[in-house]
């Protein structure tokens, strides 16, 4: 069952999405050579502390971790290790979800470590694009694979990349994951029509290479099955008679996602 929030519920998103927009802006000028997966997750859950807002992703399911560090070839869901420090060159994607009086928010933007190459800029930047364009398709009256279809259409049909099938965005709420799940990639024009109060968390997951991943023995993080890098970000976006309105940036930010 989708759940249609009031004013009130999406404030209260707000402001849990605006933690999440402060914390991962510090964290992408953490991201620096040399610093360990570690340091970033804990850095995330004392800034969560100070915020007054709890981590959503610690214990849920049993994952052990408040952020998500998820470098080069992996796609999602990494779990933060002392051992695992950055290197120039790396990308890394950095997921955080936190709850605000009993609603989420979850957010994600790829970073680059240093210098990187002009592929890997080009791949965050298609990534990020893509995002926007699904963005700009969360209006009242439009269908819901309208905004998986702008995800496929500029990552993989404009772009020449690929995008990933087995896992998507979805509902958020009360609950981190709601119903439905936001695919990205299909044809427009099919599924729910997108209602004022609807919130979904869009997340890209975009690929140098194929759409296939696998799951490592850890049972979290996922990964390119040919080994080729991958990025992804994210937003959580509530439908308003006024458009999308970005609940994880603030209110007044116009232009590019991230």
């Amino acid at each position: 069952m989708i759940v249609c929030k009031s004013q009130a519920e999406l404030e209260k998103m707000h402001h849990a999405g605006l933690a999440i927009w402060e914390v991962l802006n510090e964290l992408r000028k953490l991201a620096k050579p040399g610093v360990s997966t570690k340091d970033l997750d804990e850095y995330a859950e004392n800034r969560t502390t100070e915020l007054k807002v709890k981590p959503a992703f610690k214990n849920y399911r049993g994952y052990p971790a408040t952020l998500c560090t998820s470098i080069n070839s992996e796609v999602v869901h990494g779990i933060p290790s002392k051992s695992r420090r950055l290197e120039e060159g790396d990308i890394i994607s950095l997921d955080f979800g936190v709850e605000y009086d009993g609603y989420f928010a979850d957010a994600a933007v790829t970073v680059p470590v240093g210098e990187i190459s002009p592929e890997l800029q080009r791949l965050l930047q298609v990534t990020r694009e893509s995002l926007d364009h699904a963005i700009e398709k969360v209006c009242v009256g439009n269908r819901l694979t309208d905004i998986s279809a702008a995800v496929q259409e500029w990552a993989e049909r404009k772009n020449g990349y690929s995008v990933v099938r087995d896992l998507c965005g979805h509902g958020i709420g009360t609950h981190i994951h709601e119903e439905p799940n936001v695919l990205n990639y299909g044809t427009p024009g099919r599924g729910l029509r997108l209602q004022e109060g609807m919130v979904f968390a869009i997340e890209p997951m975009v690929n140098v290479g194929g759409p296939e991943v696998k799951v490592l023995e850890d049972e979290w993080t996922a990964v390119t099955t040919d080994g080729t890098n991958s990025a992804h970000f994210e937003h959580t976006v509530a439908v308003t008679a006024n458009g999308p309105w970005v609940l994880t940036r603030p209110r007044e930010m116009q232009g590019p996602s991230w």
